[in-house]
This record gives C-alpha cells, structure tokens and sequence, in this order.
C-alpha cells in the first residue's frame, strides 16, 4: 500500500530509539522527509546514517532537548515546511506516589506534555496556510489505567489525550488531524534492557520473564507478550497518512488488548 508521503516533512521527537526509531525509519521508508531528533548529536548522527542507509530515504539530524523551548524553536526554524509532527519525546520511572516530589511532577509535566503542546503550537500555522497537515501525540495504555506505581507519568498520558482531543476540535474542517496512539507494555530499548537484567539477575530465561510480567503485572494483555515498536510505528504511520483523512480526534490503542474496554 502506498501511504502517499512522498515529500512531505516529518519531525519525530525522541527518535533515536525504541517506538520514536520505529516510527522514523518507517516513514522514511515511505519517502517522507524525516527529522530525526535526540539529546546526543553523536546518538543522532548515527541514527541518520543508519536510516538512510536502510531507506535510502531523505532524513536530517537534529540534536537538541525539545523538552526545551529554545531548541522546539530552533528545530522547526531550520526545518521549516513540518507537516507531520510526532510528539514522541517522553520519560518515566516508577516511583511511590508519597515519594514524588513537587519538580518531578513539574519535570514531567513539561517533557511529557508540554514539549507537544509547544511544538504543536509552533508548526500549526504553516498547517494551516497549506491546509493540510498531521499531529499525533503517542501517548500510553497508562492513560486510561493510572498504574499506581507511576502516578505522575499517567497523568501526563491522560492529559496529552485531553490536547489532542482539544487540538482537533480547534482545527475541526480543516485539512489537519489530530490523534493521539495509545500502545501498550512494548519492547523499546529500555524494557529490553530491565526484562535482560531482571532475567540474568533471577536466573530466568527472558521469556520466562516476560510470561510472568503478563500473568501478574498486565494479565488483560491479549496478545500475552510486548508489542514491538514496529507495531506501533505501522499504526502511526497510517494516521499521519493522507489515507487517513477520516481519522481524528481519536485515541488509538495499540495496546495488545490490554485496556478491557471495547471502545
């Protein structure tokens, strides 16, 4: 299927690794123009390289903290034209609520968030001149079930639902969407390495860890295992798609079934 991005510039926040990597390769694969973006210009560097050598696609580098309203700035005043943005850029930890103080909630707040509120905010002008134009945020099953071991990155999910929701509506007969992609548990680099740790210091195997953490920790899981970032990436790569004009305002679950809700 031809999802009709030839050309067209996208900006992947946090795309150096796990589901913002995915998402990146994948739409450069498709003949979009990609940014690829991350705190190390080493880190970015490679990842450029990388990319284009497996797409032979177009694909920049841009190293810089987006969390930060200089380099959001800055991103899109030497990219300009972004019709695609994917607000990947994110953090978590688990952490006791009683033990969260008042800047963590901050700290994520504005990396979770407000980095995709401000970089939505600063590209949505030229969308509108064009009339066209393609918002996701990726945010989390953890949106829609607050896990209580990390109350204040559930939070952040649940209010990036609320500005995309909110988003959409504002740009409602427009030629832009807006959507958000919810995946679930998924094997990024950093679930990698904890189910490796945890499996060497257990003396488990890796899929004997894996199996426990979906009997015990996310036991709706349907798929019963951690989606892949291509997984997610598939999804959103439609979205951001002209295929998917239809679609907005929506929050799209990638989650392995994980939420029990059928809607």
């Amino acid at each position: 299927m031809d999802l009709q991005l030839k050309g067209k510039v996208a900006l992947v926040s946090g795309s150096t690794a796990g589901i913002g990597y995915a998402i990146a390769h994948t739409l450069a694969g498709e003949g979009a123009h990609v940014i690829v973006n991350g705190r190390s210009q080493a880190g970015v560097d490679e990842v450029v390289e990388r990319i284009r050598r497996e797409t032979q696609g177009t694909v920049f580098g841009y190293a810089g903290d987006l969390g930060n309203a200089e380099a959001a700035h800055d991103v899109v005043r030497r990219h300009p034209g972004i019709s695609i943005l994917v607000n990947n850029l994110g953090i978590f930890e688990a952490k006791a609520f009683e033990d969260i103080p008042d800047e963590d909630w901050q700290r994520f707040f504005d990396v979770n968030v407000l980095s995709g509120v401000r970089l939505a905010r600063l590209v949505l002008p030229e969308m509108k001149r064009a009339n066209w134009g393609r918002i996701v945020f990726i945010s989390s099953e953890s949106a829609v079930q607050i896990p209580s071991e990390m109350i204040h990155y559930g939070m952040t999910k649940t209010a990036q639902l609320a500005v995309s929701r909110g988003l959409a509506e504002s740009v409602a007969g427009t030629g832009i969407t807006v959507n958000s992609v919810l995946p679930g548990p998924t094997k990024s680099r950093g679930v990698g390495d904890f189910v490796a740790d945890l499996a060497r210091s257990s003396d488990k195997s890796a899929e004997q860890v894996e199996s426990e953490f979906f009997e015990h920790v996310r036991p709706t899981s349907l798929i019963k295992r951690f989606a892949t970032p291509q997984e997610v990436a598939s999804l959103v790569a439609y979205v951001v798609s002209p295929l998917a004009s239809a679609t907005t305002g929506a929050a799209l679950r990638v989650d392995g079934g994980v939420v029990k809700s059928a809607f």
